[in-house]
């Protein structure tokens, strides 16, 4: 009998194999050697790819990756840098921008409007989220709990698909004081109309009412997604202590969609503080500045005054506004934790 050592294993050859068994107890190092790497994971050995090859496929990963990657730099890092350049400059297009520092950032710590237009947006942003969160709950526990229809989802799923601007057109006419549907049936239920976009106390809320319709779709299926991750046991056990519908609703299946719920809320907050095509249909900032949220505001100062200098200083205080907001309600929500765990 031979005796040989492959990766600190014992082969034993005996003599009755000859020659053929002496040639393969010899030849499994010299393949080892060859490239053929080994790596145990899990309890058996898992054939890994060598540097060589990898190295080979860089090329061709990085040209799979090079759209992706112009794209970015094109469409967003650069006019990124564009712009956080731009809010220390003034700059009225026909002109070179010229640096002035931080002269832009002392005047909108005075401009009125600026304060005024992100009031109307913080009103705006609370209506959206309260009631847009509320009514997707709802809508998904509904579909879980009563009803399991594929044809009701995608009902649902319909306002979503729709573009702002036809949404804020259709809306716009069914709301008209004169002809809207809304209207005619408000006129026969309370003998009188209402200016829902011409009243400075209904414009926000009738917007807000537009964008929680479009968007409700869309975050439903997200919660309704999360539901199906809840165990059905969880409800059973419920149904067995004596908890009625209303009760789990409360004590089991809010607490165990913390994380989804967090991420809609954020979801909601972001779309609801970029909120503009909805309000340039039907508003346009009026009347007297009630719906002139934030976006409104910059639109008309680049594209209409032409100050693109400080148009460019508020949107980067926008953006730092939405960053702030962002990582308090990931942190004060505990989006990375859930009770399912």
């Amino acid at each position: 009998m031979v005796v040989t050592s492959q990766d600190n294993h014992t082969t034993p050859v005996t003599a009755s194999s000859g020659a053929a068994g002496a040639v393969a107890a010899t030849a499994a190092p010299a393949t080892s050697a060859a490239g053929r790497r080994t790596s145990r994971r899990a309890g058996r050995t898992v054939p890994t790819r060598s540097r060589a090859a990898r190295r080979r496929d860089l090329p061709f990963a990085l040209l799979f990756i090079l759209p992706a990657v112009a794209g970015f730099a094109i469409f967003y890092a650069y006019p990124t840098f564009r712009g956080v350049y731009l809010s220390f400059t003034d700059f009225h297009v026909l002109t070179p921008p010229t640096w002035t520092g931080l002269a832009n950032f002392r005047e909108l710590v005075h401009d009125g409007v600026f304060w005024h237009s992100l009031w109307v947006t913080v009103y705006f942003v609370l209506l959206s989220v309260a009631f847009g969160t509320l009514v997707s709950l709802v809508t998904a526990v509904v579909l879980h709990r009563v009803t399991r229809s594929t044809v009701l989802r995608g009902v649902i799923l319909l306002p979503f698909l729709i573009s702002n601007v036809i949404a804020a057109l259709v809306w716009q006419w069914m709301l008209d004081p004169e002809l809207g549907i809304v209207d005619i049936a408000l006129k026969h239920l309370t003998g009188h109309s209402i200016m829902f976009f011409g009243s400075g106390g209904w414009a926000i809320p009738s917007l807000a009412a537009i964008s929680v319709w479009k968007w409700m779709g869309y975050y439903a299926l997200l919660i309704f997604a999360g539901l199906q991750t809840i165990p059905p046991t969880i409800y059973e056990a419920g149904r067995v202590d004596g908890a009625g519908e209303v009760q789990m609703f409360r004590r089991l299946t809010v607490p165990l969609l913390r994380p989804i719920l967090a991420m809609v809320v954020v979801l909601t907050v972001i779309n609801a503080f970029q909120v503009f095509d909805i309000v340039q249909v039907t508003t346009e900032g009026g009347p007297a500045n009630a719906s002139n949220v934030l976006q409104m505001y910059i639109y008309r100062k680049a594209f209409r005054q032409f100050d693109f200098g400080y148009a460019a200083t508020m949107s980067l205080a926008l953006f730092a506004l939405l960053i702030a907001v962002t990582f308090t309600q990931l942190r004060l929500a505990r989006a990375n934790e859930s009770d399912l765990n």
